[in-house]
């Protein structure tokens, strides 16, 4: 990093300003414990959120604190998810005495085994890049999503959350965040920006979920997206012939027209397996037929083609989730 102009620091600059706070414990990279230590990036990133003052801000990961100090100049409260105990204290240590002290509360835990959280308005993190597709799943699945997401990722992982339909990273990540939300690549930050640096480049993507968010069960959607993208230069029609995958949707099919049937006060009848495998066979090619598909590949395909497929196999009593 090129050094900066002495004018911005003074003669004897706070250690915590630029997270120089630890030299006592090592990093543990197998948690994904890369601490940001460019300024300049930290505050880009925290720029980029458009933090209200009346915001709630969810940082998951935040390390000894370089975005956390900053998020906290901004917020009215911010909520630190940390797994690490040896990092919660640092970052305790850093924000003592200080006036914005009582707008940070530290979450001990893993982000994606807390089934409660609380509500936030903006998610920021330098996510641990093992966990990068739970946390975007996680997040855009929220009854509530939050108004932004600002997010460090390895390189690919960023691109393929805004690769578009024929691009080689195009899948079934891109397709799912693209439904839920409006993506944009923000900024690059190499490797030497972080201590340790990491074996990889990274870059910061920014989320805003779609309001109103779509009229559909997120399972569902990713469900079928599942299917569609488990063999993506496949056609379609390939795809859904495929006897592991006909196979699981005449068990969604018996579970669904068992639960219709309940539903209604109905006796619930049981089909034979033969005439289940049957029928459902002869929909999912009615399905494929009707809206043109059958030789359609995944990876050339946008949301609105992918919605028009989910509501041809729902009128057919076929589900995904």
């Amino acid at each position: 990093m090129p050094k900066a102009s002495r004018k911005h620091f003074s003669k004897k600059p706070d250690p915590s300003a630029t997270g120089q706070i630890n030299r006592v414990f090592k990093f543990n990279t197998e948690l994904g414990q890369h601490i940001l230590k460019n300024p300049l990036i930290a505050q880009g990133i925290v720029d980029k959120a458009e933090i209200r003052p009346s915001d709630v801000v969810l940082e998951i990961g935040p390390g000894t604190g370089n975005l956390t100090v900053r998020i906290m100049e901004k917020a009215r409260k911010v909520f630190a998810v940390e797994v690490d105990p040896r990092m919660a204290a640092e970052l305790t240590k850093r924000v003592q005495g200080k006036p914005s002290e009582k707008k940070l509360e530290i979450i001990m835990g893993d982000f994606m085994k807390l089934k409660e959280l609380p509500y936030f308005d903006v998610c920021i993190s330098n996510t641990p890049y093992q966990i990068s597709s739970g946390i975007v799943f996680k997040l855009l699945s929220m009854i509530r999503p939050p108004r932004i997401a600002v997010l460090m990722f390895q390189r690919e992982f960023a691109m393929n959350l805004t690769a578009r339909p024929g691009d080689a990273l195009y899948n079934r990540l891109s397709a799912n965040s693209q439904m839920w939300a409006n993506v944009k690549h923000v900024m690059k930050v190499g490797k030497n920006n972080f201590r340790p640096p990491p074996k990889v480049e990274s870059s910061v993507v920014k989320l805003i979920p779609k309001i109103p968010r779509p009229n559909i069960d997120f399972n569902e959607w990713d469900g079928l997206l599942r299917f569609c993208f488990n063999r993506k230069n496949k056609t379609l029609g390939s795809v859904f012939k495929n006897r592991k995958i006909l196979s699981i949707l005449e068990e969604n099919y018996g579970r669904y027209m068992a639960y219709m049937a309940e539903k209604n006060g109905e006796m619930v009848t049981v089909s034979s397996n033969e005439d289940t495998a049957a029928l459902v066979k002869s929909n999912v090619v009615k399905v494929l037929e009707e809206t043109n598909y059958s030789l359609q590949r995944a990876s050339k395909m946008d949301e609105t083609d992918f919605l028009k497929l989910l509501y041809a196999f729902h009128n057919v009593g076929i589900h995904f989730a």
